[in-house]
């Protein structure tokens, strides 16, 4: 365990030398400012009187909004905050950990680390544990920051926003391990990091698969389809239920992501992850140096 803990140690001091750590939480402070200074509503008496976003006023229509109503628009702007948060902190997390495997192959350093008694699986999972440290902890920095902003500002206080933190963990997990298995193959960071986008980008055609596998003349290709579709990781489903679950407090969630609450894209979505994982470990042990 002191080991391993050692080469987590490793990694932060890693990141602080290069600067990942300081830019990493340096945009999120600046998006937590934007956010700040972005959203001002005029609470009186527990009622919205006014709103301005961006410096814009909201149209009141010369009315205010009661208490009960109020808290459905909280609802609401959390819910939407909650979805840009998600896709924010899966580009950040993305950008900020893929470089912990190729580095690591890097010649000496790998050298370094390969003459220390542990063995290869367990190198390769310290280092993905930090990469997920990393990110977690931006995540809490985050969406805590906002959490508290939107309590100071509304009054109200959804404690499902901080909980959607544990879903956009997963996520970032599950983009994490494919990461590290294309560092094991490719040795190359730009390579970790333009795959995991495209795979992001794939997963957002795929959620329209149905509609793919209506349009072609073969079966095997609707079957093709159908079977990418269960193999790639649901990172769209997912900020739809991260949108869900915020917004569940309220009765106006579309039928159509409320269905979508289920373990169904949780399943297939670790499956992805825990095979990515077992493979780069794999390929890690076998590989030459």
């Amino acid at each position: 365990m002191r080991v391993l803990m050692a080469h987590v140690e490793d990694v932060m001091r890693e990141a602080s030398a290069r600067w990942t750590l300081v830019a990493y939480f340096f945009l999120s402070t600046l998006f937590i400012a934007i956010f700040a200074s972005a959203i001002n509503l005029d609470v009186v008496d527990g009622a919205l009187a006014g709103a301005s976003l961006f410096g814009r006023d909201m149209n009141m229509r010369g009315s205010t909004v009661d208490a009960v109503n109020f808290s459905e628009v909280v609802l609401g702007v959390s819910s939407v905050f909650a979805v840009v948060l998600y896709a924010f902190c899966t580009f950040l997390a993305i950008f900020a950990t893929a470089h912990l495997v190729p580095r690591l192959q890097e010649k000496g350093t790998i050298d370094l680390y390969l003459s220390r008694p542990v063995s290869r699986v367990k190198m390769l999972l310290s280092r993905y544990l930090a990469g997920l440290i990393l990110a977690g902890t931006n995540i809490v920095y985050l969406l805590g920051s906002i959490w508290l902003i939107m309590a100071w500002k509304t009054e109200v206080v959804n404690p499902r926003f901080l909980i959607a933190g544990g879903i956009m963990l997963f996520v970032v997990a599950t983009l994490l391990a494919f990461s590290f298995l294309i560092g094991v193959i490719t040795s190359s960071t730009a390579v970790s990091i333009m795959t995991t986008y495209g795979l992001c980008l794939f997963s957002v055609l795929l959620v329209f698969h149905e509609q793919f596998e209506a349009t072609v003349s073969k079966d095997w290709q609707a079957w093709l389809i159908k079977t990418l579709y269960w193999i790639v990781p649901k990172v769209t489903e997912l900020g739809q239920v991260v949108f869900a679950f915020v917004m569940s407090s309220s009765d106006k969630v579309p039928d159509k992501i409320q269905n979508l609450m289920t373990v169904t894209p949780f399943i297939s979505t670790g499956v992805f992850a825990v095979s990515c994982l077992v493979l780069a470990s794999w390929l890690f042990q076998r590989k030459e140096f």
